[in-house]
């Protein structure tokens, strides 16, 4: 059976996590490039007390063009808590974000994507390094009309565990690390900041999590919230 645990923290020289960003962009083999445009963002939340809502039946299946994020929030029982090892308080920014209370034990958001005309949204990721990965999110060309606002960027870094995964009844994409950032198309930028929405960072990895099953999945939101594009990388070598 597949095991989710444990976890532990490392730290890497700086020089070592630039080589690591450089790596994100100049990997080819796992972006989002060639990929269908998901149509929808779906987002499973899991309470880390609840061990049977990993395993619910009922869980959300996803319709075609669907993507799914699969959070796990901290609970109330802490480190006893049964899915604690993966719970994360990223999970927590992104519920503050929406606006809603954590789950006492699952819910779930669903997104329609808004397609940004004329723009798009690439994801990548490098491979990973001891406990870190490069990855990056851009979006271009930013039409002029769309330039005077705040437009919020996340990119989730997700580990993919196949349906059956500790008796899951479908594919989850956990999310294992979260990197958000923003862009104000109403302050003075130049030609380049204008033209795209760009950002490449390091991400630390948990140790528990299976390389070869780690992607990024990304989207970019508008001042109200609406998500205006999305992206998920896949790379050329199956998941093993």
């Amino acid at each position: 059976m597949y095991r989710l645990f444990p976890f532990r923290v490392t730290f890497w020289a700086p020089v070592a996590l630039l080589c690591l960003v450089q790596l994100a962009q100049a990997q080819s083999s796992c972006a989002s490039d060639g990929q269908p445009v998901p149509t929808a963002l779906v987002e499973r939340f899991i309470n880390a007390d609840c061990a049977d809502c990993w395993t619910d039946p009922a869980t959300p299946r996803l319709r075609r063009g669907t993507v799914a994020l699969d959070w796990v929030t901290p609970g109330g029982l802490g480190e006893d808590a049964p899915l604690s090892a993966v719970a994360t308080r990223d999970a927590l920014v992104r519920l503050q974000a929406l606006g809603g209370p954590v789950p006492a034990t699952a819910s779930s958001r669903s997104h329609p994507v808004k397609a940004l005309k004329g723009a798009s949204l690439r994801v990548a990721h490098g491979l990973a390094v001891a406990d870190y990965i490069g990855a990056s999110i851009e979006l271009k060309p930013i039409p002029a009309a769309a330039r005077q606002q705040t437009w919020t960027s996340w990119l989730a870094l997700v580990e993919t565990l196949p349906a059956g995964t500790e008796g899951s009844p479908t594919e989850r994409n956990l999310v294992r690390n979260l990197l958000q950032s923003n862009w104000d198309g109403r302050k003075k930028l130049s030609k380049t900041e204008q033209d795209r929405f760009f950002e490449t960072r390091p991400m630390n990895t948990p140790p528990a999590a299976n390389p070869k099953r780690l992607r990024v999945i990304g989207w970019v939101e508008d001042e109200t919230g609406q998500v205006v594009a999305a992206a998920q990388s896949r790379c050329k070598t199956p998941f093993k």
